[in-house]
């Protein structure tokens, strides 16, 4: 796997700086119009994840989440073809944390699915 060549033309730095400086405008902006995200996590099992479709749906996500007064690091940022992986280390202020691990797929240089897995500490 190699983290210097982008698949398709995907902006991974674009991607990066948009997490780190809770940018949603600019993370929304590299999503398909028809793109999915599904998030696993303690109240959205595997079995029944959270699933937001359309570029909408994603944006209204990304602005609550860039909305939160909390630091988010991407490391571990890796591509392979047309797949992107990547883990991200976010912390409060008051020191609680939140790790996400998180795989793309990208077409056109789009994000056209995501799933993500996050745990947060209590």
């Amino acid at each position: 796997m190699s983290t210097m060549q982008a698949p398709t033309h995907f902006d991974l730095e674009a991607l990066r700086r948009g997490i780190e400086e809770r940018d949603a405008a600019r993370l929304v902006e590299l999503y398909a119009e028809d793109a999915e995200l599904r998030l696993v996590d303690l109240l959205h099992p595997p079995s029944n994840p959270k699933i937001l479709r359309g570029r909408e749906q994603i944006g209204e996500y990304l602005d609550d989440v860039c909305a939160r007064d909390m630091t988010h690091r991407v490391e571990h940022l890796t591509t392979e073809g047309d797949r992107i992986a990547f883990t991200e280390n976010c912390e409060y202020p008051g020191g609680s944390r939140v790790l996400c691990l998180a795989t793309l797929h990208v077409a056109g240089g789009y994000i056209v699915r995501e799933v993500g897995v996050q745990v947060w500490d209590e």
